[in-house]
């Protein structure tokens, strides 16, 4: 894939989303900052596509730019990036910061919950066959810390007709933090 210069920006405007949350700015900072952004955002929408990102054909980049899990475009996401591993599973490294934090200094319970439905979903996707969510169910262990090195992986536990049942978890430093089921299906074309 090519450099895509939006997701560049899209980097930017995740620690522009940081500042703002932590910033101890004064009034007059923030309002210069404020009118700024105002303004570069009027400029970037002057040549915008209709509709979302995701239903966009023939610019070179894939469907999932716009991914709020992965995309590259997408500045809240984390963006994560999924790798087989030879057992068959999935495992994905991150770091989440300030943007995703629900009770204080730790990662919120739905944002565990977003990232989980797409690993155990990226353990079933095969290539040009996407699998749905049919049902997920989240435990949460101990809190997950922000700005720690964290982990989710997920592996196929099992088959049966149309659904798959995946499992995976959330841990850091070896210790799992959230664990998840799901059910996933094969939408039918």
């Amino acid at each position: 894939m090519s450099h895509d210069p939006a997701a560049a920006l899209a980097e930017s405007v995740r620690h522009l989303i940081d500042a703002t949350i932590r910033t101890l700015a004064d009034e007059e900072t923030i309002t210069a900052a404020r009118h700024q952004i105002d303004a570069i955002t009027t400029r970037l929408t002057a040549d915008a596509i209709p509709g979302w990102y995701g239903v966009q054909h023939g610019d070179g980049m894939p469907p999932a730019a716009g991914n709020v899990v992965i995309g590259a475009r997408n500045a809240i996401a984390v963006p994560l990036t999924v790798e087989q591993r030879d057992d068959g599973g999935v495992v994905t490294d991150f770091t989440l910061g300030a943007g995703y934090e629900g009770p204080a200094g730790h990662v919120h319970g739905g944002i565990c919950a977003l990232i989980l439905d797409h690993v155990l979903g990226a353990a079933v996707h095969q290539p040009g066959r996407p699998a749905v969510t049919g049902t997920l169910t989240v435990r949460y262990r101990r809190p997950t810390p922000l700005g720690r090195p964290l982990r989710a992986e997920a592996r196929i536990r099992d088959s049966e007709g149309s659904k798959t049942f995946v499992e995976g978890s959330i841990s850091h430093g070896g210790d799992v933090t959230v664990e998840a089921d799901g059910i996933f299906l094969f939408p039918k074309r």
